[in-house]
């Protein structure tokens, strides 16, 4: 059912809060890191570069409170978790789901993001946290999780679902998401918006035909997880790194 006028407006107050309060600000904060620096050969990170354990678990819980915040509405709202396509009856088709998913998504991403590279409309991406710890690889963990986690509760079940309910169309609602998704990258460059872009337009079609979150979240887990190894692996190969 449509909701009424005044909530109607609530609604659209709430979005706006709980955007303003996670990746919106991170959109915005993004775009002026594009237009503020130069892309061409510079690095730039997409996780906390901290050298102190503390810290980077204190950023991991806390990044969480905007997906908390989002469970605790539409749990006092009475929509429940299931409403943000996040029940756990199907989690062996979940994770079917999500490793298809990586597939396709991780294939196309390594494509475009060294084209964009290439181009000089992107910077390098130092996906890992300090490297040299013996926490190295649980905090990269941790730090695919929490980005899994926050980034498809808010921008795939969250927003898809309260524009709809504002009556906005499949096709609108996806673009809207897939645009915010793009944005809060573009501190990466051009290439970190198009193909997050992308994979927000094939993410949220999933969505709205599955009503399911859990795949996009094990997608994503291991795209962080995966980027982050692969750049161990291979950062011999990039300038500045030994």
């Amino acid at each position: 059912m449509e909701p009424e006028a005044p909530d109607r407006r609530l609604l659209t107050e709430e979005i706006w809060v709980v955007l303003a309060l996670s990746l919106l600000s991170s959109a915005v904060f993004a775009i002026i890191d594009l237009l503020s620096a130069p892309i061409r050969g510079t690095y730039v990170a997409a996780v906390d570069q901290s050298s102190q354990l503390a810290r980077q678990v204190a950023g991991f819980v806390f990044a969480l409170a905007p997906a908390w915040l989002v469970l605790y509405l539409v749990r006092r709202d009475g929509s429940g978790l299931g409403s943000l396509g996040l029940a756990r009856d199907r989690s062996l088709q979940d994770l079917g789901r999500g490793a298809a998913l990586f597939a396709l998504v991780g294939a196309g991403g390594i494509g475009v993001y060294l084209a964009a590279v290439a181009l000089g409309v992107n910077r390098f991406v130092v996906p890992v946290p300090p490297l040299g710890h013996w926490w190295t690889i649980p905090v990269l963990l941790l730090s695919a999780v929490q980005a899994a986690l926050v980034e498809e509760t808010i921008v795939a079940g969250y927003l898809i679902s309260k524009l709809k309910r504002l009556a906005w169309s499949d096709n609108a609602a996806i673009t809207a998401s897939a645009l915010l998704r793009g944005s809060y990258h573009l501190y990466q460059g051009w290439g970190g918006f198009a193909g997050n872009l992308a994979m927000g337009a094939i993410f949220g079609w999933v969505f709205t035909k599955t009503r399911r979150t859990w795949p996009l979240i094990v997608a994503h887990f291991l795209l962080d997880t995966g980027a982050g190894i692969g750049f161990i692996l291979f950062r011999h190969h990039l300038p500045g790194f030994s």
